[in-house]
């Protein structure tokens, strides 16, 4: 017979599990479609859906956690490890853009979160871009990016909202 404890860590741990397993399905199923924008490193970033629903109901450790996961095993299974440091900037500004945030916003208002956390993912990627070519020209490319990251975290951050009403009203919340 298990204790409390033990049994809400095995919870936990199964519920960051099975999140990070979905956004990581997500991430490889979105890397398949064509990109419509040819501007380098913007995409929609469903998986983001994922990080941002962690945020508001899990929290800013186990979010974080989720978000490594997806963000090293997307690297791996895809075969680009040079993506690993370009989605892990991205992914670390947005998180902590988020976990700001996430204190003062509402669950009515997690797609405001979103699209602060998506223009902080894609200026990560760009400074991260910048770093390893070595090349501040780059920088050109920010309000292209910024634009981009703001509307691509609008669409993540209503899904997200909605999600997290969904399953409050599922749960009785």
């Amino acid at each position: 017979m298990s204790t409390p404890k033990r049994t809400d860590r095995v919870g936990r741990l199964t519920r960051m599990a099975l999140l990070s397993a979905i956004a990581l399905t997500i991430f490889m199923a979105e890397a398949q479609l064509p990109n419509p924008i040819p501007i380098p490193g913007i995409k929609l970033g469903l998986a983001n859906i994922v990080t941002v629903y962690a945020m508001f109901v899990l929290g800013a450790g186990d979010t974080l956690m989720i978000l490594v996961t997806r963000v090293f095993l997307g690297s791996v299974f895809s075969g680009q490890m040079m993506t690993l440091f370009y989605s892990l900037a991205g992914g670390l500004l947005c998180w902590l853009a988020m976990l700001l945030l996430r204190r003062r916003l509402t669950r009515q208002q997690i797609w405001v979160c979103s699209v602060i956390g998506g223009a902080c993912h894609n200026a990560g990627q760009l400074i991260a871009a910048i770093l390893i070519a070595g090349t501040p020209l780059l920088a050109v490319y920010l309000p292209y990016l910024l634009v981009a990251g703001m509307a691509a975290g609008l669409f993540t951050g209503l899904c997200a909202q909605f999600l997290v009403a969904r399953l409050d009203k599922i749960h009785g919340g």
